[in-house]
Formats: structure tokens, C-alpha cells, sequence
């Protein structure tokens, strides 16, 4: 049998099926600019100030979008106009009719996976907070752009 990912449109999934595409990888939580020119994408090393930067996941999930005003709030529909995703992340892949990767956890049964892989943000990041927007630019850095996955 295959698995739901594989069966399912992004719209016919249930709350849980969707919130388990997350990898856990924290990308999506870096801070972000976009060429508004061609419309490139250039991440910094600057995560939110909600993130945790060792698990890579949300430290108040729940309230995230009222305590961040620019927290990206993922819907079917929402990722049809999306471009800020990282080319790692399930959701993107599955709209781009694509597989998940060897080391998702869906994949591997194993949420450490996405870090042996190399692919999360895992103490790799510092927290926006105190610093200022120019402090913010000038971490720009190219690993969040990478597919490339080491295998352990």
C-alpha cells in the first residue's frame, strides 16, 4: 500500500497528514529576502525569534502568528503562489509533484534523519532577536538553497 503522500492531493489531507509533511528541518523559520527584480530568493543564517535552534521547531506553534506578524501560515492554496520554500521542503515538493526525500522522517521513520542528513538548520543559525535589519542582511548564505543531503 501506498503511502498517503503518495495518494493524496495536498488538498485531500487530513490536519494530521499535513502537519507531518514538516520535516522539522527549520528552514522555512530563516529569515528571507526577495529580489523584487526577478524574484530570487537569498536566506540569512538569522532564524526567527521563535525557533528553537537546536530541535528546529517552533517554540510557541500555536500563538506563532500572533506573536510574528510575518509568519508564512501554509495552506493548499497558500502554496500555489509561494516561492520563499526551500527546494528540501515536503510541501513544495509535493506541489511541484515531486517525492519526499530519502531522509524525511515520513520516509525514514526516524525524526533525526532530516539533521544526520545534514539538511536542517540545527545550530547552525543565530535568533533575529536584537539584531538590527542591516546586522540581518549582511548574513546572507546559500546551504538553505542546497538539496544536497549526506547520507550517515
Amino acid at each position: 500500500m501506498k503511502p498517503f503522500w503518495q495518494t493524496k492531493t495536498l488538498e485531500q489531507m487530513t490536519r494530521a497528514e499535513w502537519e507531518s509533511l514538516c520535516d522539522g528541518c527549520g528552514r522555512c523559520c530563516l529569515n528571507k529576502y526577495e529580489d523584487e527584480d526577478t524574484g530570487e530568493i537569498f536566506y540569512t543564517d538569522v532564524a526567527c525569534k521563535l525557533l528553537d535552534g537546536h530541535s528546529c521547531r517552533c517554540s510557541n506553534y500555536r500563538r506563532r502568528t500572533r506573536l510574528v506578524k510575518d509568519c508564512l501560515v501554509l495552506t493548499p492554496e497558500s502554496l500555489k503562489t509561494m516561492t520563499c520554500l526551500p527546494p528540501t521542503c515536503a510541501y513544495r515538493r509535493l506541489q511541484e509533484g515531486k517525492d519526499l526525500l530519502w531522509w524525511h522522517p515520513l520516509v525514514s521513520g526516524d525524526p533525526e534523519t532530516v539533521h544526520t542528513a545534514g539538511i536542517s538548520v540545527r545550530d547552525r543559525t543565530v535568533s533575529e532577536e536584537g539584531l538590527s535589519e542591516a546586522e540581518i542582511e549582511s548574513r546572507l548564505v546559500t546551504w538553505p538553497q542546497s538539496t544536497r543531503s549526506r547520507r550517515p
